[in-house]
């Protein structure tokens, strides 16, 4: 499905994003559309897609929804054939398409931790490999993919989602070495404790109050917090930022003892 607006400019930038249809995903799309880029929504969910491709439309940029199963060569292949017949690249790649199962260590089933580690890394290197080809030959391109605080910070029942978040920052630091003298960046972001519609029914009253006192600034983040970070990834000025997994967390990762003697902060 393409929208295309009246006022586009040609040679805009084309930005791919998937797990466009909701979260970070769709922020990330909408800051991306604002920031000048034409973007291509790619999401299992062809509803979500779609209505998202419509919404970005406001910002006066062209916009292209296509269904894709991240875990498919044969259905990221098409995927990619798309964009390029549709404008160009992508220039841009944002891997944000990604599930998480809770399960202790001793419970997680091997077709569930199979399905964490097929969605959340064999689909970022598929999309990955997939869009550096197009950006090699260009001699450009920015890939940014979703990684998380679980890479660093073990979790209770986070035993396939931390695994999968480790490996997609260890992927980037490969991609960052062995694309970088062709003009493309490889990065990541690191969300910590965010408010999606995945998380949310994780995030409990108490869940929420036990994060929260453990995160300098008292309180979760939101999808287009991840989304500007993403986007600075995506610019022309991060040019010479590459293979970093940028910790947008609220200061969770480089906090310690948050109470010493008397001093509470």
């Amino acid at each position: 499905m393409s929208i295309d607006s009246n006022i586009t400019e040609s040679g805009r930038r084309v930005a791919a994003i998937t797990g466009g249809g909701s979260g970070i995903g769709e922020a990330t799309a909408h800051r991306l559309s604002a920031d000048g880029f034409d973007v291509a929504i790619l999401d299992i969910d062809s509803m979500r897609a779609e209505s998202v491709a419509r919404s970005v439309t406001d910002f006066g940029g062209s916009t292209l929804a296509i269904q894709v199963d991240v875990t498919s060569s044969e259905s990221v292949n098409s995927a990619f054939a798309a964009i390029h017949s549709w404008r160009k690249g992508p220039d841009v790649l944002v891997n944000s398409a990604g599930i998480i199962n809770i399960a202790a260590v001793t419970e997680c089933s091997l077709a569930d931790f199979r399905n964490v580690m097929e969605v959340n890394v064999t689909g970022t290197f598929l999309c990955a490999q997939r869009a550096a080809q197009g950006m090699i030959e260009q001699r450009y391109g920015r890939i940014i993919n979703l990684a998380s605080i679980s890479a660093e910070r073990a979790g209770v029942g986070r035993v396939a989602y931390s695994a999968s978040k480790g490996a997609v920052a260890s992927l980037t630091r490969q991609l960052a070495m062995e694309l970088g003298a062709y003009g493309i960046t490889a990065n990541s972001v690191a969300p910590g404790p965010i408010k999606t519609a995945m998380t949310r029914e994780h995030y409990t009253p108490e869940t929420t109050q036990a994060l929260e006192s453990m995160i300098p600034v008292r309180r979760l983040g939101n999808v287009d917090e991840i989304a500007h970070a993403i986007a600075f990834l995506s610019s022309e000025g991060a040019s010479y930022v590459n293979g970093i997994m940028l910790a947008v967390d609220g200061g969770y990762l480089a906090a310690g003892v948050n109470v010493t003697g008397k001093v509470h902060g």
